[in-house]
């Protein structure tokens, strides 16, 4: 239990992509991840909800979910209720060993709508949960401002940036900035990794 290493698969914005979603869930298999997360946009405009979450489920994997812009809360409760070990970790948080993750999802555009201020909210209400967590992961959709994602014209969140500075996750998964996909950084003491569409399997 000690030290335990937890593989992780992280990719963001599928947008409703099943091609995307089944190599993924074959990929998460062969690399015997321990945990997806999918940071929000899974759907385009609210519009295909199939097969997006259970090729993971199909290969026994824990999915840990947030909603981006392009899907309400309702339906990211609706997916994780509907499929075992999935969990929206919107305002909550999950642990796994001695490795804490929380999150909080959505943008300010597009159909699920979350101002500024109740986002870094959120992210405090999950961190509570696993303060005490000798690792951390947190999940947003938005990217924080500042950082290099910003290049894209779109500015970052600075709630994002606040609970990076407060909490000091060891890593934030983000996405929603499509040509951002792939790009590391490091803010402070944590490490930033954009998975818009582009998947990063990592250790912690």
């Amino acid at each position: 239990m000690k030290n335990k290493r937890t593989k992780v698969l992280a990719v963001g914005d599928i947008h409703g992509d099943t091609g995307l979603v089944k190599r993924l869930a074959e990929k998460a298999k062969k690399e015997e991840v321990d945990l997806v997360i999918l940071a929000g946009d899974l759907t385009f405009a609210e519009r295909s909800v199939k097969n997006i979450i259970g090729p993971f489920v199909k290969e026994k994997k824990q999915v840990l979910l947030i909603p981006g812009n392009h899907e309400s809360l309702a339906t990211a409760d609706f997916l994780a209720e509907l499929y075992p070990n999935t969990k929206n970790i919107h305002g909550y948080s999950f642990v796994k060993n001695d490795l804490g993750i929380f999150g909080a999802g959505a943008g300010d555009i597009g159909i699920f709508q979350v101002k500024d201020s109740e986002i870094f909210n959120l992210l405090k209400k999950g961190h509570e949960k696993i303060k005490n967590s000798k690792k951390k992961i947190m999940v947003t959709h938005m990217h924080p401002k500042g950082s290099k994602a910003e290049f894209s014209g779109f500015g970052g969140s600075k709630a994002v940036k606040k609970a990076i500075k407060e909490f000091q996750p060891n890593i934030l998964i983000t996405a929603h900035i499509h040509e951002a996909s792939g790009i590391e950084e490091k803010i402070g003491k944590t490490k930033v990794i954009n998975v818009s569409r582009k998947e990063k399997i990592f250790e912690i």
